[in-house]
């Protein structure tokens, strides 16, 4: 009796599929008013930030999600196994998002913390149980499932953003979390019910159950409850005002933080992992690849900060006689994702085919001149901003389509890939090193947000240029590299 499929894919990617999808529906609703609650005024039901303050936070907020994915990975690997890790996050996530609902500015910060910690064991084990279900199967219907498991996380971003936002905009910044925490309610109950069809991907791998063995895993949870509870006096000490951190100091130290543990993972990887020489040549890979992903995100990842902004002050909103919510339009990169991922995916498969299919550096250099291009068009929407002018929608839609676009070329790709070129034993770590280059990428995205502000409208579109200058000349650099990077990724492509 041959296995149940979806739509020509294991059924288990269905299961995780909608999975994501609610979970994504909660992180991005919740993220779409994230900054507007932050820099709304007190009188406003908001926290009464200035920009550079807010878009710091956010920043430290989306690169704690990415960066904890390391952590995630290695507690499946070593204490859980991916499945159990899914869950266990997904609680963790609802538990934030409806603490974020509580009328409390003290609740506020814990809720996004925990959050943050859901989220860092979730992300990176979904992923990688996505790829368990095609162990056996070609690069291109690998690529092709992964681009469909996108567009479940683009779909619920999709609905995320118009409800969270509405209600957050609309109706009480407060709302919007509640509703975030009650979606992510249903993707915790539907993994439940249907996680029978995942078969043995997520299940912990088989040890023995020596002395050595028990030992070691007993450390291994030691290290997990000191950790969680160092983060709890932290939190304690900044709620109640005994610690007081600056968030711009805070971000940017985390970012030189983030830069030392990757390069000290990947090091520890390639001298003490135990790798033969074809798995050391794709680690290499893999770094060059994590470089390049960590550029992408740091420009792309302004939709929730700069563009939002851009979008509440600088664009003209109004359609018939009605204002539409600024957070709205963050949801136009969703919507393109599942309209053209579906494309994308066939259009992989089809040039496999016919041996015409561009090579996974050649796939992330072209997302990285899209992304760049699409701060190109701002560049010149920001020049009619500096006249006092209100822009029409349009600029920035054709900016998300461009980053849309892009994202469909390097991201599920760049999952794939990892997935693939990672040896069995690390997967799940080199799963959370993989979003770790987001991090950092999320991480320079709310700094560079900063600089976005009301009081520096005069030098907004000479910060656009710079940033669609050094994504071109990124772009370059990998094509330049392609042949290189591909000779080290073996035979995977």
């Amino acid at each position: 009796m041959s296995a149940p499929e979806w739509f020509g894919h294991p059924r288990g990617l269905a299961t995780l599929f909608f999975t994501e999808m609610w979970e994504r529906f909660s992180y991005y609703g919740m993220r779409a008013i994230l900054v507007l609650a932050m820099v709304a005024t007190i009188e406003q039901g908001g926290l009464g930030l200035e920009d550079r303050s807010a878009t710091a936070i956010y920043g430290l907020y989306t690169a704690s999600v990415y960066m904890l994915t390391l952590a995630g990975g290695w507690v499946a690997d070593r204490l859980t196994g991916q499945r159990a890790a899914v869950w266990y996050g997904g609680v963790l996530i609802t538990c934030g998002h409806f603490i974020m609902a509580m009328p409390w500015t003290q609740t506020f910060f814990i809720g996004m913390v925990l959050i943050v910690l859901g989220t860092g064991l979730l992300k990176p084990n979904i992923s990688a149980m996505v790829g368990q279900l095609y162990k056996d199967d070609s690069s291109a219907r690998r690529d092709a499932g992964f681009s469909i498991f996108y567009m479940g996380i683009n779909l619920g971003s999709l609905i995320g953003q118009l409800i969270c936002g509405y209600l957050g905009e609309r109706v009480g910044w407060h709302y919007g979390f509640g509703a975030a925490g009650i979606f992510m309610l249903i993707g915790l109950t539907q993994y439940r019910l249907t996680g029978h069809y995942l078969g043995q991907a997520g299940l912990p791998f088989i040890r023995t159950e020596d002395k050595e063995t028990n030992l070691r895993r007993q450390r291994d949870w030691r290290s997990v409850q000191g950790s969680l509870l160092v983060l709890l006096g932290l939190l304690i000490a900044m709620s109640t005002g005994a610690l007081r951190i600056s968030p711009l100091l805070l971000a940017q130290s985390t970012g030189v933080f983030i830069v030392a543990v990757s390069l000290a993972y990947f090091a520890y990887v390639l001298v003490w992992g135990g790798l033969n020489a074809a798995e050391k040549k794709r680690i290499g890979a893999i770094i060059v690849l994590f470089v390049a992903a960590a550029l992408f995100w740091s420009g792309f990842e302004q939709a929730g900060s700069s563009f939002n902004l851009f979008a509440e002050r600088y664009t003209d909103r109004m359609m018939f006689g009605w204002e539409v919510p600024a957070s709205w339009l963050q949801s136009i990169n969703p919507f393109f994702i599942v309209l053209f991922a579906p494309m994308f995916a066939a259009l992989w498969i089809r040039l496999g085919i016919r041996g015409l299919e561009p090579s996974t550096p050649v796939k992330m250099a072209l997302g990285l001149v899209q992304m760049a291009l699409g701060f190109l068009v701002l560049f010149f929407a920001a020049r009619y901003v500096v006249q006092g002018e209100q822009v029409a929608p349009g600029w920035l839609l054709l900016t998300y389509l461009l980053h849309t676009t892009g994202e469909l070329c390097l991201s599920p790709v760049g999952l794939s890939v990892v997935t693939r070129l990672s040896p069995p034993r690390y997967v799940g770590q080199m799963m959370g090193v993989w979003f770790m280059g987001a991090s950092l990428g999320n991480l320079i995205a709310g700094l560079l947000a900063g600089f976005f502000g009301e009081d520096s409208v005069a030098n907004m579109p000479d910060r656009f240029l710079s940033i669609f200058l050094f994504g071109a000349v990124a772009a370059l650099v990998l094509l330049l590299a392609g042949r290189a990077v591909q000779r080290l990724m073996g035979d995977v492509k």
